[in-house]
């Protein structure tokens, strides 16, 4: 009996042993995949089938070392094959070149390197785009600029985010914070832009950044206005994220609206992985010390400039915290021109605004431009390239002009004539200045390839507001909106000029970022509705609406062609036309009335006898006609 007890008591004592030994290898295992399986992220997020480029560059990145022995790196699909792999100096990354076979599937893929393991996902292409999305922007568009913290908050739940976000305040009180605005907020006002006659929507960066208040201007500033990068795959959760991005647009689309993604290739914002645990060094231009640009942009084109003097304009840092990127990096380009494509597909928005693009290396823009337009044909590009003179916009932009490079982008934010309608409004009529400024300037257009692709402005978040620029005059304000509206190329205009919101960039930019009226639960008065304008207020929102929706239904005026006479005593007439309409525009900047001498004009005039004006309805007959000194009026020409 003794034996048996004793038999049974070491049976039990090895299975409790044996399971033990199963606890603890189980836990091996366990810790074991847990030390295995790093936390990997890949970018492009996903991708699409369907693409006219096969080939895909991904960058796998973790927060553990991956690429030690360069691990094989297979795929679980036959319509995706691994063509390359590649380490970095930072070994927390590696480059995965496939190939998605022309008629794969939808599907999810597996790929397995090392001790890990990645699914992907190969998503259908929208069957939408070039229709109802990614539509590009023309001529034929009124584009409104606007900043989403600063325009209205259709969602308060997401104004703070502590628990995501580094910067964990919100303070309308305070110009240089978060304010709290957001997609939704601009999604509930969609109407507001069909009644102004808007048929365009540019939203300053709505990408992550995910920075603290930095110093900036002697004051703590947050990235309220988008161009601090942080995370190029998310769009930021205090504007309602990618779901909310993506909601957005369809509703702008559903109401006759396109959207512009505002886009940053030049720099990101100093808490960006890519500056603070970058693939190589080099991703960043180094310098010894802090190192700003030049700014000159006519170090790229001047024959006989310095190659220092390019250098800096070109690998300066903007300010110590927005690091400037190596796009001469082939990795980091493809990183850039990869997310570029996927944020057309992912969301359908129509054009892209390129922000700082003098910056950036050439070459990298042009690969960049080729590359999108070969994936989305309609998709429409305009560049901000700052410039004083015509020459300095033209060369950044498919131009007739005799350099060494040739830029490809389409259009460019015309800073020329922006600077020049400011001198027409606000100058004395002189030889070069004035309205004579104007003339000089469109006295230039044969250097662009199309001069219609340029988009054309008054103001914008980085300039004083033009009501203020005209000191407040209503008569010149007029001046400008008429050209504004119906001179070549596609006009935009900056949130809040419609109301006659009023600022100059003294001491800072925050001076003319204010919010608009009306955009928060709450705010004294709402600026969205007409009741809560004052008479002043409406008649320049009637002004701009009236002559946007003319315009909109202009043949002469969106895709016409121009003709300009030199200015006369301060008296400056152009026309838009076509064959079936003609347009005169006609401004009398000088102190006495003026009776155009119609055989100086007949070549624009001949076989019209009367004129309609565009905004009154009023008929004049052009024998006889003066207009009154200060007096600025748009014309259709009648039989």
């Amino acid at each position: 009996m003794y034996m048996i007890r004793l038999q049974s008591q070491l049976k039990m004592s090895q299975k409790i042993k044996m399971k033990r030994c199963a606890s603890i290898l189980i836990l091996l295992l366990m810790n074991y995949g847990v030390w295995s399986q790093a936390n990997i992220i890949v970018y492009p997020t996903n991708w699409w089938v369907g693409m006219k480029e096969s080939s895909l560059q991904l960058l796998v990145r973790s927060d553990k070392s991956i690429a030690e022995n360069k691990p094989l790196f297979r795929s679980s699909s036959p319509d995706v094959k691994v063509v390359k792999v590649q380490t970095a100096e930072n070994k927390h990354y590696l480059f995965v070149d496939i190939n998605i076979a022309k008629n794969a599937r939808p599907q999810k893929v597996k790929f397995t390197f090392g001790n890990n393991s990645i699914t992907y996902e190969l998503k259908a292409r929208n069957k939408e785009d070039g229709k109802s999305r990614v539509q590009g922007i023309t001529s034929d568009d009124f584009v409104y600029l606007l900043m989403p913290d600063r325009f209205a908050n259709g969602d308060p739940s997401n104004d703070v985010l502590p628990d995501i976000y580094k910067d964990k305040t919100i303070d309308r009180t305070n110009k240089f914070a978060r304010h709290g605005g957001d997609l939704k907020g601009i999604e509930d006002h969609l109407d507001y832009f069909n009644e102004l006659g808007i048929t365009a929507l540019w939203l300053t960066p709505v990408i992550e950044n995910d920075m603290p208040k930095m110093e900036e201007w002697n004051n703590l500033v947050a990235g309220y206005h988008g161009y601090w990068f942080t995370n190029h795959y998310n769009i930021d959760k205090r504007f309602g994220g990618n779901e909310g991005y993506i909601s957005f647009i369809k509703a702008a689309h559903n109401k006759g609206l396109k959207v512009i993604q505002d886009a940053v290739y030049n720099h990101i914002g100093l808490f960006h992985w890519i500056n603070t645990d970058p693939p190589s060094k080099d991703w960043i231009n180094q310098w010894p010390q802090f190192t700003g640009p030049n700014h000159r942009e006519e170090t790229l084109f001047d024959a006989n400039a310095s190659a220092f003097d390019k250098k800096n304009m070109i690998d300066g840092w903007f300010v110590p915290h927005l690091p400037d990127l190596n796009l001469r990096n082939p990795l980091l380009a493809n990183f850039i021109i990869q997310h570029a494509i996927w944020s057309v597909e992912e969301f359908g928005f129509d054009g892209f605004r390129i922000d700082t693009y003098k910056y950036c290396d050439e070459h990298f823009l042009n690969k960049l431009n080729t590359s999108i337009l070969n994936e989305f044909p309609t998709l429409t590009t305009f560049v901000e390239a700052v410039a004083n003179t015509v020459p300095g916009n033209a060369y950044f932009v498919r131009n007739n002009m005799n350099v060494a490079f040739k830029h490809n982008a389409g259009g460019a934010l015309d800073f020329a004539l922006c600077y020049a309608m400011l001198a027409g409004m606000n100058q004395p009529f002189g030889w070069t200045e004035g309205v004579n400024k104007i003339y000089m300037t469109l006295a230039q257009d044969k250097l662009y390839k199309n001069p219609l692709n340029n988009s054309i402005f008054l103001d914008n978040h980085d300039m004083n507001r033009v009501y203020s620029e005209v000191k407040e005059d209503w008569t010149k304000m007029k001046w400008g909106l008429n050209w504004l509206l119906t001179m070549r190329g596609i006009p935009q205009l900056y949130y809040g000029t419609e109301i006659l919101m009023k600022n100059y960039k003294n001491p800072t930019d925050a001076e003319v970022r204010l919010d608009f009226p009306g955009g928060w639960p709450g705010d004294p008065v709402n600026k969205f509705m007409a009741s809560g304008r004052t008479d002043k207020e409406n008649e320049a929102f009637n002004y701009v609406s009236k002559l946007a929706k003319f315009r909109k239904n202009s043949s002469a005026l969106t895709t016409g062609n121009t003709m300009q006479f030199i200015v006369r005593d301060g008296v400056y007439i152009y026309f838009r036309y076509d064959v079936k309409q003609t347009i005169m525009v006609i401004t009398n900047t000088s102190n006495q009335s003026f009776k155009p001498d119609w055989t100086i004009y007949a070549e624009r005039v001949a076989g019209f006898t009367q004129a309609r004006n565009v905004l009154t309805g009023e008929m004049q007959a052009l024998n006889g006609f003066e207009i009154k000194p200060k007096e600025s009026l748009v014309l259709e020409l009648i039989n």
